[in-house]
C-alpha cells in the first residue's frame, strides 16, 4: 500500500512490435541462462518401490481431499435445471463454432481410405489382444424378443421426431445434374487414384493375428479346392460335334501328319527337281 501511494501518475505507452521483440528476446535469454546454470544430473530408473510410493501418495492425497470436503445436501435435478443445462450446452456449442476460423477442405483420397482401414484393423487386433477371457452366454428366446422390442421402440421414436417434408418431383434437370455430379466424382477419383495410388505398393502391418487369418484362409481354400477336385474327378463335359468342328479337327490332323512324316520336305524337294528338269528341257 505504501509503495503504491508513493507511485505517481504515469503516462501509458502502447505496446509496439519492437517492445514485443525485446520481451521475447529477454524470455529466450532467461531460458538459456537457466539451462546453463543447471548442472549434470544422473538419471535414476523408475523402480517398483518408487511406483508403489507414488501410488500411495496419490491414494493419500485422494483420501485427504475427501476428508476436507464437508457434508452437502443433495438437490434433485428439476426440469428447470435440465433446461438451463441444455441451454448452456447449446450456447457453448455456438460460441465454439464462432471462434473457429475458415478451414480448407481436403478430399478423401483412396490412400487416406487405405490408411484408415489399416488403422481400424490394427486397433481391432490390439483390442482383441487386450481382452481377457470371457464366459459366453447363449442367446435365449427372451433375449431375442427384448432385442426386437428395442429395435421397434427405437424405430418408432425416430419416426416420431421426424418432421413432415414436402416431396419434390424428380425433374429432367435434376436427373442431368445428378449424372453430371457422378461423372465429376468419377473423374476426380480416377485422377487422385492415378496420382497417389497407381504404381505404388500398399504397406500393411504384418501382425500375428493377420498371419493367423491368412494361414486359415489358405487352409480353407485348399480344402475347398480338393473337395471340388474330388467331385469333378472322373466326369467330363460333352461337346456338340458340328461340321465346322469336324473340318477343323481334320485339318489339324493333316497338318500334324505332314509335320511328323516329313511330307512337306519331300514336296519341296520334288518341286525343286521339277523346276530343274523344266530348265534342262528349255536349254536342251
Amino acid at each position: 500500500v505504501v509503495y503504491k501511494e508513493s507511485v505517481g501518475t504515469g503516462t501509458p505507452t502502447p505496446i509496439t512490435p519492437e517492445m514485443e521483440r525485446v520481451k521475447r528476446n529477454q524470455e529466450i535469454c532467461s531460458s538459456v541462462l537457466y539451462k546453463e546454470n543447471i548442472g549434470k544430473a544422473t538419471p535414476t530408473p523408475v523402480t517398483p518401490e518408487m511406483e508403489r510410493v507414488k501410488r500411495n501418495q496419490e491414494i493419500i492425497s485422494s483420501v485427504l481431499y475427501k476428508e476436507n470436503v464437508g457434508k452437502v445436501t443433495p438437490t434433485p435435478i428439476t426440469p428447470e435445471m435440465e433446461r438451463v443445462k441444455r441451454n448452456q450446452e447449446i450456447i457453448s456449442s455456438v460460441l465454439y463454432k464462432e471462434n473457429l476460423g475458415r478451414a480448407t477442405p481436403t478430399p478423401l483420397t483412396p490412400e487416406m481410405e487405405r490408411v484408415k482401414r489399416n488403422q481400424e484393423h490394427i486397433s481391432s487386433v490390439v483390442y482383441k489382444e487386450g481382452l481377457g477371457k470371457a464366459t459366453p452366454t447363449p442367446v435365449t428366446p427372451e433375449m431375442e424378443r427384448v432385442k426386437r422390442n428395442q429395435e421397434h421402440i427405437s424405430s418408432v421414436l425416430y419416426k416420431e421426431h421426424l418432421a413432415k417434408g414436402t416431396p419434390t418431383p424428380m425433374t429432367p434437370e435434376m436427373e442431368r445434374a445428378k449424372r453430371n455430379q457422378e461423372n465429376i466424382s468419377s473423374v476426380l477419383y480416377s485422377d487422385s487414384f492415378r496420382k497417389q495410388v497407381q504404381g505404388k505398393a500398399a504397406y500393411i502391418l504384418d501382425t500375428p493375428e493377420m498371419r493367423r487369418v491368412r494361414e486359415t484362409q489358405k487352409n480353407i481354400s485348399t480344402v475347398k479346392y480338393h473337395e471340388e477336385f474330388e467331385k469333378s474327378k472322373g466326369s467330363f463335359t460333352p461337346v456338340v460335334t458340328d461340321p465346322i468342328t469336324e473340318r477343323v479337327k481334320k485339318n489339324m490332323q493333316d497338318f500334324s501328319d505332314i509335320s511328323y512324316r516329313g511330307i512337306q520336305r519331300r514336296v519341296v524337294e520334288m518341286e525343286r527337281k521339277r523346276v530343274d528338269q523344266d530348265q534342262e528341257t528349255l536349254t536342251g
